[in-house]
């Protein structure tokens, strides 16, 4: 049976599947749900020194649900509504009776971090991490932070920096990095009210799911390479595969949010249970065997030789392959129940086996 514990800044994790700082984290109740849902470790919403005027509404499904499933989130959120007061004397220990890792996320300015940080320290949280979504200036946070408390320290990065810059320059102030942030603005206009979506200044949102995770995939590649830190992966994890995928990225566990909403607490449980399925059937003894295993590939082109083969045991002629080919290379014969593959049309574009869910297609 693989182990799926998690051990990052000194702090113990049962599984590697976290909250994340947002509505499904929004104060000590719901973060408790979140831990019966099995959740490895909570991290709660935002707090700053006054609480956010949050315009409404606030959240928009991407895909309307006439065109597919909605694994996409645009929002308007901004920290918690709750005073900090409220959290540190409620919200706080509250959530700490489900006997886990809390990590408090706090914002924004070096000001801000420095009243705040001693603070929620102090309520007993295991470990902070500051976003500088608003703000930028990184280093002067982290130090800020860093020289008031104790415990460990993480910083969550925007997709809109250089991450491995970034995330080089705070090595020396941090205890490690969460990558990342939602990607933004963004719009969604309604075609029945000529409005959009959200109520935001200029109906602008930020994109947070599926679609988001090739681009935190790739941050937290360019962060394991540049830094000797523990990562956090944040964006886009809707099932235990997301997550193997950003372990092998260099990751040492995830954050969960979009699918939290979308599917409710029982999501964390079940990417938990996916990701230690996932790594019996492989043989990895633990999520710590797999981690940052794809790095080295990264350093060199992938060629892909055509033609595609085709393995007729794990084939079950969905015919996904042969409908999406631009190349017509692939021709599905339901009747022979055979899928036949033209070797002189196929060019090793690779769509197919990206595709094909039995892992049946392959190449040289």
């Amino acid at each position: 049976m693989a182990d799926i514990t998690v051990q990052i800044s000194g702090l113990s994790f049962k599984t590697p599947v976290m909250t994340a700082a947002g509505p499904m984290a929004r104060d000590g109740a719901t973060l408790l749900e979140a831990a019966k849902g099995g959740a490895g470790g909570l991290v709660a919403k935002t707090v700053s020194t006054k609480p956010a005027e949050v315009p409404k509404p606030n959240i928009a499904a991407v895909e309307s649900g006439r065109l597919g499933s909605r694994r996409g989130l645009l929002n308007a959120e901004l920290w918690s509504e709750l005073p900090l007061e409220r959290w540190l004397k409620d919200e706080y220990p509250l959530a700490l009776k489900a006997g886990l890792p809390l990590i408090a996320s706090i914002g924004y300015t070096p000001e801000d971090v420095a009243k705040i940080g001693p603070l929620v320290e102090s309520a007993g949280v295991s470990a902070i991490e500051f976003s500088t979504h608003y703000v930028g200036g990184h280093v002067e946070i982290a130090k800020a932070l860093k020289q008031c408390v104790s415990i460990p320290v993480f910083a969550k990065l925007s997709p809109q920096v250089d991450v491995a810059k970034v995330a080089k320059t705070l090595e020396p102030y941090v205890d490690g990095i969460v990558a990342i942030n939602t990607l933004g603005p963004c719009l969604r206009i309604d075609v029945e009210t000529c409005r959009p979506v959200l109520g935001s200044d200029k109906g602008y949102g930020w994109m947070s799911g599926a679609a988001l995770r090739p681009i935190a995939m790739r941050c937290v590649a360019e962060i394991a390479q540049a830094v000797n830190l523990p990562i956090i992966a944040s964006g886009g994890v809707i099932n235990g595969q997301d997550a193997i995928e950003f372990f092998m990225a260099g990751a040492s566990a995830v954050q969960v949010c979009t699918a939290a909403i979308l599917e409710g607490p029982a999501v964390y449980g079940r990417i938990a249970t996916e990701i230690h399925k996932w790594l019996d059937s492989h043989d990895y003894p633990s999520v710590e065997s797999v981690r940052g295993v794809a790095l080295p590939y990264l350093k060199k082109k992938r060629l892909l030789r055509p033609p595609v083969r085709v393995d007729t045991d794990r084939c079950t002629l969905c015919g996904l392959c042969a409908k999406s080919c631009a190349y017509s290379a692939l021709n599905l014969d339901s009747q022979a129940k055979v899928l036949h593959i033209d070797s002189a049309a196929c060019v090793g574009c690779g769509l197919c086996v990206s595709l094909c869910p039995e892992h049946a297609l392959s190449s040289e």
